[in-house]
């Protein structure tokens, strides 16, 4: 009963429009309000001493760094090596598009910062290429999810506070299905084009690859800090992430000059608000869970699926549905908040590992990320085409097909996400 009270208000608030942060928070406040005799007075201080942890640091500074990678001209210097690389095969930009989104990825750590930095250059030039609007805007919108499953990724660093799980690990389990990613959707891309018979690029001398790789090399170089100093164990992922904020800031403006000082402030603001907002979420979400919790309902939901009996196989193809449907309706960090405590202990009790259970997770939340309404990879690729959000629903649809069979992939073959981690001993 108190989880149909909980889900049901919260589920009212959400559908009246109001916030997910907010939507949550007063959740919260109207249960222990009405049905318990918890202090009111201790919400506020569940709130703060649950964004607390060391690891949440990494989020701002996450989102920082990729503010100041779009702003200082490295996206528009990886779109230009990337385009040397594959800019002659069958569709020419728009694989040199997935290449540059698996590239950028690698460095922001965010899905609609990535189609931003990317889609803003190469669809106003795919189009004048002669490549259709569906294609351009189809592929940048799909091949953006990469930024939330190539480490870094703000996404997982959520599912690790929530979950208590390893960032380290889960950055280093994110890696391969990242890569095996960005080859199924090239490869849905060069199907797409032969199809269409779309044009491609002449082919680039070793030469001029090697020019617009050394051009590239000082924002390439950020996924040598990053991965390579957590790897190392020279710093924590949270320290990581201030590392690349510092050296994003250092390359923008000292090394490549496209980012100027009078900028700067601007830089900085964007980056707070989208921080606080996220952190918002993040402290109603912890006071959610908490609540959960004091009521036993994530034990009593993992109890009643252990007793169904259906195993790892059934309860992921459960799952895998529960997170698609909820990805047409709530943002990913959202999703995460609110269900990774109720799908955790179930995972756990059915002995399906905790990092292989984030990168599941992760994929889903990359395929919410290009399905209606509330795709918010589609709502960035519109905004840069100026397309109904109908029709970009139905350019990313080979994209969606193929990701879809890659969600099978991941979810039932968990040594592809697990294989570097446990290599490198982290597992």
């Amino acid at each position: 009963m108190s989880a149909l009270i909980i889900f049901g208000l919260l589920l009212t608030l959400m559908v009246v429009g109001m916030p997910i942060g907010v939507a949550l928070g007063l959740t919260v406040l109207g249960f222990m309000f009405a049905f318990t005799e918890t202090p009111i007075a201790s919400v506020a201080l569940k709130m703060f001493t649950g964004i607390e942890k060391f690891e949440i640091m990494a989020i701002p500074f996450f989102i920082l760094a990729g503010n100041f990678l779009t702003h200082g001209g490295v996206a528009r210097r990886m779109i230009n090596f990337a385009t040397s690389m594959v800019g002659h095969l069958t569709g020419g930009l728009g694989m040199s598009a997935v290449l540059a989104c698996a590239l950028f990825a690698a460095v922001s750590g965010s899905s609609p910062a990535t189609v931003v930095a990317i889609g803003s250059i190469l669809i106003p030039a795919m189009l004048k290429q002669g490549f259709p609007m569906s294609f351009s805007a189809g592929v940048v919108a799909s091949a953006g999810g990469l930024g939330i499953l190539i480490p870094p990724s703000i996404v997982m660093v959520m599912y690790a506070v929530t979950t208590n799980s390893s960032v380290g690990a889960l950055f280093m389990a994110g890696v391969i299905p990242g890569l095996l990613l960005a080859l199924v959707l090239g490869a849905t891309t060069w199907w797409q084009a032969r199809k269409g018979g779309y044009p491609r690029l002449p082919k680039a001398s070793w030469g001029e690859r090697f020019r617009t790789f050394r051009e590239a090399f000082w924002g390439l170089m950020l996924i040598v800090v990053v991965m390579g100093g957590i790897y190392s164990g020279m710093f924590t992922p949270t320290e990581a992430a201030a590392m690349s904020a510092v050296y994003a800031f250092f390359i923008a403006v000292f090394v490549y000059k496209d980012l100027t000082f009078k900028q700067i402030p601007k830089v900085l603001l964007d980056s707070a608000n989208m921080s606080s907002m996220l952190l918002f979420i993040i402290a109603s979400a912890i006071l959610f869970s908490f609540i959960l919790t004091s009521e036993q309902i994530p034990q009593g939901i993992a109890d009643w699926i252990v007793h169904l009996g259906l195993g790892p196989v059934g309860f992921l193809i459960i799952v895998n549905i529960l997170l698609l449907i909820a990805g047409n309706f709530m943002e990913p960090s959202s999703i995460i908040l609110i269900l990774a405590p109720i799908l955790f202990p179930v995972a756990v009790a059915l002995g399906i590992d905790p990092v292989h259970f984030g990168i599941i997770i992760t994929v889903n939340m990359e395929i919410g990320m290009i399905t209606p309404p509330v795709g918010l990879n589609l709502f960035v690729a519109s905004g840069i085409t100026r397309t109904g959000l109908t029709e970009m629903s139905t350019a990313v649809l080979p994209w969606l097909y193929a990701m879809l069979g890659f969600l099978i992939l991941i979810t039932y073959v968990p040594e592809i996400s697990l294989w570097l981690p446990r290599t490198l001993g982290m597992l």
